[in-house]
């Protein structure tokens, strides 16, 4: 897989559900997160059995000198298509800020375009959302502006739709192959 030395990324593996439901349940990292809150340890388990085995979905802990410190992956995986959502969530909050998300979600994209050989990567991101300006230093453009896209409490949310395709992803050369 590719990695930095200090940045890579893995599947996610089952002893890996108390960190997801802590990060998640946490207000720090939620705010833009469209989760049935708060996570359970049951429900997160029977998603995990769910999903571990799909082929249209990429679920991956971001680690950090081999710490856990969030999520990413690819979600809606259309090998017909050749296209794929991003997501990704710094966690553990003290390692926000820290240039750890754009290396994560540089590995994930290389994830998508070299390792599944996909062409299309795309995000939605709230309007408000911080994490737009990370994603735009990542590689992605705004694509498009979704009004009232998705339903978050009881109203409806603005959204942005960004995109980015194989050939427009530059690899760092901090980057390299380790094999797991």
């Amino acid at each position: 897989m590719y990695q930095y030395e200090d940045v890579k990324i893995r599947k996610f593996r089952f002893e890996d559900i108390p960190l997801k439901i802590e990060w998640i349940n946490n207000s720090a990292n939620n705010e833009f997160l469209h989760y049935d809150l708060p996570l359970e340890y049951d429900r997160t388990v029977a998603w995990f059995e769910r999903n571990k085995d799909r082929t249209d979905r990429f679920d991956a802990v971001i680690e950090y000198y081999g710490e856990p410190v969030g999520l990413c992956g690819l979600l809606n995986i259309d090998y017909k298509n050749s296209k794929a959502e991003d997501y990704m969530i710094v966690g553990n909050t003290s390692y926000k800020r820290k240039g750890i998300a754009t290396k994560a979600g540089t590995l994930n994209a290389l994830y998508c375009f070299e390792i599944l050989k996909l062409n299309r990567l795309y995000a939605f991101i709230e309007v408000g959302n911080q994490s737009l300006g990370l994603n735009l230093k990542r590689g992605f453009n705004v694509e498009g502006y979704l009004r009232q896209s998705i339903k978050k409490g009881d109203i409806f949310v603005d959204r942005y739709v960004l995109g980015m395709s194989r050939r427009t992803l530059v690899i760092p050369r901090e980057v390299h192959w380790e094999d797991d």
